[in-house]
């Protein structure tokens, strides 16, 4: 059968997207038999969301920007549903590949569903079991129906095959997070941020939050940064402010909020726009502890070896609990107060032993996805010739 090249539609929306797509379309881009096509639907559209991270990340700019924009995740998807659909219609890709678990993640995979294109989910069968979560509803749904599936950890076998998901379609290759961490890291060591802010390394804290369960309500939140607070009072705590988080804390009338500093050195809560990959980075691997209610910043202390509080109830990612930095403390401020200063006075560990990566975390999953995808492309091609050969 001669070589040919294979079009696969990559998919970007939102931040997360970016550090899991980077490397592997790197990757895509290096490999003959594919002509990688990156479309950026438009879910985060400012700089500090959406630009910068392709600068950082060095990816191409996208060949298709959708353009959808905010709004609710139902109007959203209905968006990106109709846009990504008269795309695919129109360019007929051999695969469509999502990551992660974003509104823009569970569209596009639909499109390719109806559209009977294959898709692979880079991510996939990581479960909260928490349908509150619209990015737990988005996994599924997306796991449903997609014909690849690249896992990050161990335990997403284990829910996939639970929710009747064929082995045969489910590949363990590793973390493209953790690829993107590893290219990045020296480069985001050597970030000025830190020292323009007076941080001294391994002597502050970093925030991040910005979930509904967490902001949404003002009365939570006020609590939250009250405690929050009370942290900053010895260690500076840095906290790249979401603008939807901003937003909410302004709507609850926090007090406390008037005391901040915006961008100063100093004790106390040092709020600062959301930062760039590697000024992020850079942040987080020289921090005393972490506090998130996100998913991909589990992973990436877990790596590091950075102590990391998780402010909910549940974790898509348990590996991070059993074998990284990660203790899942609840969203209970008071619970959250008193394991911080666990880590900071008393010096106790958010981890169990001695720190080692996850198995596959380790810089090469995206050669590991682009082998499988080697496989299968050429193997449906096989089946293609053979169903003709079968009309003669």
């Amino acid at each position: 059968m001669p070589a040919r090249s294979f079009r696969i539609m990559n998919v970007v929306g939102a931040r997360p997207n970016m550090m899991k797509m980077a490397p592997l379309f790197r990757e895509m881009m290096s490999a003959s038999f594919l002509d990688p096509v990156l479309v950026h639907t438009g879910q985060h559209y400012d700089y500090d969301l959406s630009q910068v991270f392709f600068e950082q990340l060095r990816m191409p700019q996208p060949d298709y920007n959708l353009e959808v924009g905010s709004g609710t995740h139902h109007s959203q998807t209905a968006a990106v549903m109709e846009r990504f659909g008269n795309l695919v219609r129109e360019s007929r890709p051999d695969l469509i590949v999502v990551v992660g678990d974003v509104n823009s993640t569970m569209a596009c995979a639909l499109v390719g569903a109806k559209e009977l294109i294959p898709v692979a989910h880079v991510e996939a069968g990581l479960r909260s079991f928490d349908r509150t979560m619209p990015e737990e509803v988005n996994r599924v749904v997306t796991d449903a129906v997609s014909e690849l599936l690249f896992t990050t950890e161990e335990s997403a076998a284990e829910n996939l095959e639970r929710e009747g998901i064929s082995r045969e379609k489910v590949h363990f290759v590793g973390n493209l997070m953790i690829d993107s961490l590893v290219q990045a890291l020296d480069t985001a060591r050597a970030s000025a941020l830190k020292a323009r802010m007076g941080l001294e390394p391994k002597k502050y804290v970093v925030l991040t939050l910005h979930r509904p369960a967490n902001v949404d309500d003002p009365e939570r939140l006020a609590r939250t940064l009250t405690a929050i607070s009370e942290i900053a009072r010895d260690f500076p705590v840095v906290f790249p402010v979401h603008p939807r988080t901003k937003a909410k804390i302004a709507a609850s009338g926090f007090e406390g909020a008037r005391e901040w500093r915006s961008g100063m050195t100093g004790a106390g809560i040092l709020t600062i726009p959301p930062a760039s990959y590697l000024d992020f980075i850079g942040l987080v691997d020289d921090a005393a502890l972490v506090i998130t209610d996100s998913g991909g910043l589990q992973e990436e202390t877990s790596y590091l070896g950075v102590d990391c509080l998780t402010f909910r109830e549940n974790t898509e990612r348990p590996v991070t609990v059993l074998q990284g930095t990660n203790r899942l403390v609840g969203t209970d401020p008071d619970a959250l107060l008193r394991e911080a200063r666990a880590v900071l006075y008393d010096g106790r560990p958010s981890r169990n032993g001695q720190h080692v990566p996850p198995r596959f975390w380790d810089g090469q999953a995206a050669g590991r996805i682009v082998g499988v995808l080697h496989n299968y492309l050429l193997g449906q091609a096989s089946e293609g010739c053979a169903s003709h050969q079968d009309l003669r």
